[in-house]
């Protein structure tokens, strides 16, 4: 078969989905990193066929796109502060917004050995093992109610240098702060960190089948009923486990973003702060002990 007839039966494909331009570039994405060949291959050598040997499966992938299937599930990984992650169903797929929360973290983190970092609700892991990698020596323990999960979060980076605390991964319930705080067994904690459940149901007709139909709804939704269930639990967690003048900060609907921070002034934080993100929207909110 063709690249050029690949890619056109492939975006005529996922066009009924995404817009026509966005459906292209997935694609093209897609042929870059399955095929190995650059964008214009398809343009400058119009013979070029697809590897007979991967045809098949680049088809059935194309198969799965085509029923809204998210593109980092079908190849398996994704790009996260510049490092590569695994992804499949058993998480959610980390977002480039939530990459400012790590560099936050890591700004705003004491400068002393021996650090000890937090993560809730750590899903794929990708901030606890960005914090680790990125601070090496740091003691990083990491908590998801989801057995799936926390395996996908133990499967990264089987190599690492000598320099790296391995993060440390366990099964706890946020929403039992109790739960949580004798399974975590280690505090104080420096640096607290939590991309929480926060989006309520009734967004969910905002939201595209790719994310909807696929992505775990236990690490996506908050109940309506009480949508900062989990803010409200974080504080409290923090309030156990922080360490006199450490930092946190937190994901958070950025529809409640006033409401958030009123979670954590309320509880006793000082230095409450709504930060936005690379779009311009209130994504996080930092707190200190």
């Amino acid at each position: 078969m063709l690249l050029k007839d690949f890619i056109k039966d492939g975006v005529a494909a996922l066009s009924a989905l995404y817009p026509k331009d966005e459906a292209r570039s997935m694609v093209m994405f897609y042929c870059a990193d399955v095929f190995g060949f650059p964008s214009y291959q398809h343009i400058t050598e119009p013979k070029t066929e697809v590897p007979a040997d991967l045809l098949e499966q680049a088809q059935d992938d194309m198969r799965r796109l085509a029923a809204s299937e998210p593109l980092q599930y079908v190849l398996g990984y994704t790009e996260f502060c510049g490092r590569t992650f695994k992804v499949d169903h058993r998480a959610l797929i980390p977002r480039v917004e939530t990459e400012l929360l790590c560099m936050k973290a890591e700004e705003m983190a004491p400068k002393k050995e021996g650090l000890k970092i937090l993560d809730l609700c750590t899903g794929s892991g990708c901030i606890a093992w960005t914090l680790a990698l990125d601070l090496p020596g740091a003691e990083v323990v990491a908590t998801d109610l989801s057995a799936d999960a926390l395996s996908l979060a133990r499967e990264q980076f089987r190599r690492i240098s000598r320099k790296v605390v391995r993060p440390r991964f366990i099964e706890a319930d946020l929403l039992d702060v109790e739960g949580t705080v004798k399974a975590v067994g280690e505090a104080p904690f420096d640096v607290i960190t939590a991309n929480p459940p926060y989006v309520m149901n009734s967004e969910k007709v905002e939201m595209r089948p790719n994310v909807l139909g696929w992505e775990p709804h236990m690490a996506i939704f908050a109940p309506d009923r009480n949508p900062l269930a989990f803010h409200k639990a974080i504080a409290v967690t923090a309030l156990r486990l922080l360490a006199p003048g450490g930092y946190g900060i937190v994901e958070i609907n950025t529809e409640l973003a006033e409401e958030t921070a009123a979670v954590f002034s309320q509880a006793g934080f000082s230095s409450v702060e709504i930060i936005r993100d690379l779009f311009d929207r209130p994504r996080f909110v930092s707190f200190r002990r």
